[in-house]
């Protein structure tokens, strides 16, 4: 699928103040293309009503409700030592969330629905920037101790972040490139910081 230049423009603009040159210029330019691509062809399978329900549905969940979830899972599977575990995911969403301000401020990447009116928002954007995916970050530091302290729990929690994923992307929040920067984000950060936390419980 092919894009114009002007709304290649659009989608980077922004993104990075360093100098760039032609070759630079080109591989953010063929991004941006693939990743918009991504974007009509989440939307485009969100079009059914269930389908589109599913990812109203999962993308709300995001916004808090699937902790309250989980948090009865974690004592569930952990017994009432799980109480480290939910305060090592507490801890992660925090601290993800203490860099996640900076991070959109820095970039200022506009969403998939704000760039092209084709792409319809299935539901109220929490914030005006797309980059990174708070969505996919949080679920992903949340779920860190959970799966480090709860290995049977690793399935799951893959299903979990990429259901999240798919759903801000097919309701036109986000690019591809958003949530996997989110589920980067709090890789690097919650998975190393969760491991050594548990290693004194």
């Amino acid at each position: 699928m092919a894009f114009t230049t002007d709304l290649a423009t659009k989608l980077t603009r922004d993104a990075s103040s360093l100098p760039q040159n032609g070759l630079q210029a080109a591989w953010l330019q063929r991004l941006a293309d693939a990743d918009l691509a991504a974007v009509y062809l989440f939307s485009r399978m969100a079009q059914p009503r269930a389908i589109r329900y599913l990812a109203i549905g999962v993308s709300k969940l995001g916004n808090g409700w699937i902790y309250l979830i989980l948090l009865p899972l974690v004592f569930w599977g952990l017994g009432w030592n799980g109480w480290h575990v939910v305060l090592l995911a507490g801890l992660n969403a925090a601290l993800l969330h203490i860099l996640y301000p900076t991070i959109k401020r820095r970039f200022r990447r506009k969403r998939p629905c704000h760039v092209d009116a084709r792409l319809p928002s299935l539901l109220k954007t929490l914030d005006e920037h797309s980059f990174p995916s708070g969505h996919a970050m949080t679920i992903t530091g949340v779920l860190a101790p959970i799966v480090l302290a709860w290995p049977a729990m690793t399935v799951s929690a893959g299903i979990i972040v990429l259901s999240m994923a798919w759903s801000r992307i097919a309701t036109a929040h986000h690019y591809p490139t958003d949530v996997i920067a989110g589920v980067a984000l709090a890789v690097v950060i919650a998975f190393p910081l969760s491991g050594y936390a548990l290693s004194f419980f």
